[in-house]
């Protein structure tokens, strides 16, 4: 059986990733929980190892088949939008809903790199482990989906696959 405290010190991470991927709250306690049920029903499967990686393998499984078997995902629209926590200023508070914001309008795959990778601080391979990726797949959303995003905060607006182009 596993340490229970080595699982429970995962949830807030767990709760963190789970935000992010549905941008729900409601939404992500249910799949934390999903994630937690069976995680510990098939414990026996987790070889010793980083056990955040398995259990955001786990969790990103699930949300993968919600979001294949889902007929219908319903987008809330800008204003619709729960507000995000204050901050010390409010333009602290304005540059976190444009990054929401830009957030929510990476593709799903660069998003979720860039979360386990960035917010996470999964190395390249446990990343890779975890969307069941090669390196070079977790590489390449990375370095496309951070471009993406430094262009939608400036207010550059680029399609999905354009590359920004530097002019020195």
């Amino acid at each position: 059986m596993p340490n229970r405290e080595l699982i429970i010190a995962e949830i807030p991470r767990l709760r963190r990733y789970a935000r992010a991927l549905t941008g729900d709250s409601s939404r992500a306690d249910d799949l934390v929980q999903d994630t937690l049920e069976r995680a510990l029903a098939r414990f026996s499967l987790w070889r010793p190892g980083n056990l955040r990686a398995w259990l955001f393998t786990v969790m990103h499984n699930i949300f993968v088949n919600q979001i294949r078997s889902a007929i219908h995902i319903d987008y809330l629209a800008d204003d619709l939008l729960p507000d995000l926590p204050l901050r010390a200023t409010q333009s602290d508070n304005l540059e976190l809903r444009d990054l929401d914001r830009a957030l929510g309008r990476l593709t799903a795959e660069q998003r979720e790199v860039l979360l386990l990778v960035g917010l996470e601080d999964l190395s390249y391979e446990d990343a890779a482990k975890v969307i069941g990726s090669p390196v070079g797949t977790v590489m390449s959303r990375l370095s496309r989906g951070r471009e993406r995003l430094r262009a939608l905060l400036a207010g550059v607006e680029l399609p999905a696959g354009a590359r920004l182009k530097v002019v020195k």
